[in-house]
Parts: C-alpha cells; sequence; structure tokens
C-alpha cells in the first residue's frame, strides 16, 4: 500500500547580515514561494544605505524571507501579515529562535489589515500571490491610508510575463529588473 503524499516543508537562507547563512524552514501552503536568494540579493542592494534602521512592513509575508532578511540587516522594526495561519505562526517561531524582539507578526489578510490605523513605514515590501494580481490596488491603499512616509522605498514583485503596476503619482520606479518567471520593482513616494 502507497504512503500518502505528505506536504514537505521548504527552506530558506538569510543571505547577509546578522543571520547570514541561517537555514529556516517554512510550511508547505499553496502559492507560497520565498523570494529567490537572487532576486533578494540584488534588492538588498539596492536598500543597503536605506534599510539600517528603517521601520518595513513585510505585507504579503509568506515564508517572511524578506522581513527577516530586513531584520538581519538591520531594520529596527518589521511587521510581517500573513493571512495563512501556519506561516504566520512558523515566521514567530523564527523570531522566537533567532531571538529577534524587533519583529512583528500579524496574522490577518492583506486588505483589511491596510484598512486599520496606518503607522507610516520607510520601507514596504509588496510580493502578493501572482494570481491575485492586485499590486497596482495594494500600491493604492498603501497611498490613501497613510501608511507610507515622505521617501518610502516600496519592493514590488510580480510575474515576469506582467509590465510594472500603475503606480501612485506621486511615486517613481527606481530600478526594475527579470530573474526568470520574476518580475521585480523598487519605487519611491515623493511628497
Amino acid at each position: 500500500m502507497a504512503k500518502p503524499k505528505t506536504k514537505q516543508s521548504g527552506q530558506l537562507r538569510i543571505i547577509g547580515g546578522h543571520w547570514r547563512g541561517r537555514k529556516l524552514s517554512f510550511p508547505s501552503v499553496d502559492g507560497l514561494r520565498p523570494t529567490s536568494d537572487r532576486v533578494r540579493e540584488t534588492l538588498f542592494n539596492w536598500l543597503q544605505m536605506d534599510i539600517s534602521g528603517s521601520r518595513c512592513l513585510d505585507l504579503f509575508s509568506g515564508s517572511g524571507a524578506l522581513g527577516l532578511e530586513a531584520l538581519s540587516r538591520g531594520a529596527t522594526d518589521v511587521v510581517m501579515v500573513e493571512q495563512d495561519r501556519s506561516a504566520a505562526q512558523q515566521i514567530r517561531q523564527h523570531l522566537q529562535t533567532l531571538n529577534c524582539q524587533s519583529g512583528q507578526v500579524e496574522n490577518h489578510n492583506a486588505f483589511k489589515y491596510l484598512q486599520s490605523p496606518p503607522k507610516p513605514f520607510d520601507v514596504v515590501f509588496l510580493d502578493p500571490p501572482y494570481q491575485l494580481g492586485c499590486l497596482a490596488e495594494c500600491c493604492q491603499l498603501l497611498e490613501k491610508n497613510g501608511w507610507l512616509k515622505d521617501q518610502t522605498l516600496i519592493y514590488l514583485e510580480d510575474s515576469s510575463k506582467n509590465p510594472p503596476p500603475e503606480l501612485p503619482d506621486n511615486w517613481q520606479l527606481k530600478r526594475s529588473k527579470k530573474a526568470g518567471e520574476i518580475g521585480y520593482h523598487l519605487a519611491q513616494r515623493n511628497i
């Protein structure tokens, strides 16, 4: 008799900062795909002068790869929003294992979270499941609902098949790259 298939967990590696080389597991959840090492390395090279001491929001956190990488590199406060209960619990476990008091996990729907009273961020990581097609909507909610400081940097990730999302008028696309099936961009809010 064949054994029933069990979902395997995945692994991610912190690529820089205080926890460099640390390997962490994440649960197998449909649509959960951590940002690759190569893309994270490029992103954090882009952010190297801005991440230390920053307050970050990792919306659609998934595995927590972006938020944990930001903490490893000196972000003072990171809020990671993840709807899936098992993924959110795993991120909490990582924070505990790493003895990190600067990370906070919110087990919420990202759209509902953006309706709560805002506390503006310096850096926002926006990597929703590609099939949702909601990057432009999330950008508008971040802008309209007061989640951003004057010069906030916003990371956007989507399928490489899609063009960069439509941005609010006061945002400027600073960088844009593709890596395989991933299209990723860095925008800045200018007031």
